[in-house]
């Protein structure tokens, strides 16, 4: 997934959850929306000096899949037997083949950024995601279409930072939930449909902080926190 692509994505992703279209650059999302989740880094491939994208950054030395793939098609990475006089030796020769594999991607379309993918399609800047469509900044989500800087999520869609979470649709800030629809600063709770700021109750609407409201009474107040994650 290109940069216009990702941007692209995230207006849909804007319009389902705050009815509003998109007005921040991708850096700017990364700022307001994933500052704090682990995401693919940028090193350099140590056999050819190109870009590329890693998970885990440990050891200095990387090697695409792809490099990786051609060199084990050509000459191989068996080396010759010799013999080895010192552990100091044997170190060395183990740091000559030891790179760190970098955007290791299984059976996945349109991919940028991104590090252990399996099974998705446009993926822009993740890291392990596995079965789902439409993932920007994203980590351990799956099964799953149009998030936007979630982490270990899945059966959810249209969903921006909802972690540790389930079956969560046109969210926004939603931590530690199942079955949560159209709502905003979750925490801990179950069956929740048009809700804000609540924590730890089940099966509730147009509940604001745990307290109830009206419908007409809920929407303005609703529309008021848009405009506040919005422009905050």
């Amino acid at each position: 997934m290109k940069d216009k692509e990702a941007l692209i994505t995230i207006n849909k992703i804007f319009n389902n959850i705050f009815n509003k279209d998109n007005s921040y650059t991708l850096d700017e999302l990364l700022e307001k929306f994933a500052f704090d989740i682990k995401l693919s880094k940028k090193v350099y491939d140590s056999t050819t000096n190109e870009e590329t994208w890693a998970d885990s950054i440990n050891n200095p030395r990387f090697i695409t899949l792809n490099n990786m793939e051609k060199i084990n098609a050509t000459k191989g990475w068996l080396l010759p037997k010799k013999d080895i006089t010192s552990l100091e030796e044997l170190i060395k020769i183990w740091e000559s083949i030891n790179y760190t594999t970098t955007e290791r991607i299984s059976n996945s379309l349109n991919v940028s950024k991104s590090d252990t993918i399996y099974g998705c399609e446009n993926v822009y800047r993740c890291t392990d995601c596995s079965n789902s469509k439409n993932i920007i900044y994203c980590d351990s989500c799956g099964e799953s279409e149009f998030l936007l800087a979630c982490q270990r999520t899945g059966t959810s869609n249209f969903c921006i930072r909802t972690d540790d979470s389930k079956n969560c649709s046109n969210s926004y800030n939603v931590i530690w939930s199942d079955k949560i629809s159209n709502s905003f600063f979750i925490q801990d709770c179950f069956n929740l449909h048009e809700c804000l700021f609540c924590s730890h109750i089940a099966n509730q609407k147009y509940c604001i902080a745990n307290m109830q409201f009206t419908k007409e009474e809920y929407f303005n107040i609703k529309e008021q926190i848009i405009n506040w994650i919005l422009n905050s």
